[in-house]
């Protein structure tokens, strides 16, 4: 089954210095019926204005995992990480048994976009520590790429401690790319620009679909497409 989510039914806020799309509830938006997906809790797609910053908050038993869209995100915390990361990087910050962090939009002159997920973990009062990594275009182009994997399985991108995975990939016009899911897993599928069918279905920018009881997906380019997918149990 494929439940597609148009851009205008997914909450939307403008905070002056921040403009968000919140996937499921979040902060002030409150729906009992849209808590997530499987142990994926939050999907915010946020942009900040130039130089601006999320202030320093404090967060435990989570898994946060960024993924940077569009211009420079920083990142800094309460045990002394951080790091400025480019489009097409991946960050995971287990919070566990408790960190302060704060995401800031590194560039003076450009805003910044970047999608913010949390993963419940497998289990709570985990060390706190931050991983992260960069992918060229190219090594998104065409395929899925598993940018996240349960414990760096795939030795590929970043680890998560739970059984998630997270792929990005840049479809030309007319490619596609097929995945298959395990017996119990689904996943979260979020457009984040061009136009898609997935299995029939026809997305367009901004658009999201939650994937369940489907053995195989296959998704297809009508034009040049940026998008990401988060595989859980569902």
């Amino acid at each position: 089954m494929i439940q597609v989510r148009h851009r205008d039914e997914i909450y939307h806020k403008e905070g002056g210095w921040f403009s968000a799309n919140w996937h499921f509830s979040f902060d002030e938006y409150y729906d009992p019926q849209n808590m997530g997906f499987g142990t994926l809790r939050v999907f915010n797609d946020d942009t900040l204005r130039p130089g601006v910053a999320w202030p320093m908050h404090p967060h435990r038993d989570i898994e946060g995992l960024t993924y940077v869209v569009e211009g420079t995100f920083e990142h800094s915390d309460s045990m002394g990480n951080g790091g400025v990361l480019a489009a097409g990087s991946v960050q995971r910050a287990t919070l566990g048994s408790g960190m302060m962090h704060s995401e800031m939009n590194h560039s003076k002159t450009e805003p910044m976009r970047f999608i913010q997920m949390w993963i419940m973990p497998r289990e709570r009062g985990l060390t706190p520590s931050v991983e992260q990594k960069s992918f060229t275009l190219e090594n998104r182009t065409n395929v899925l790429l598993p940018a996240v994997s349960p414990d760096g399985a795939d030795g590929v991108g970043v680890s998560v401690h739970q059984d998630a995975w997270v792929y990005l990939s840049r479809l030309e016009e007319a490619k596609s790319v097929e995945h298959e899911f395990a017996p119990g897993f689904g996943a979260y599928f979020f457009l984040i620009e061009g136009e898609v069918s997935l299995n029939g279905e026809r997305l367009i920018s901004g658009d999201a679909a939650l994937i369940r009881d489907e053995k195989r997906l296959a998704i297809e380019a009508l034009q040049p497409s940026e998008l990401i997918m988060v595989e859980v149990r569902a």
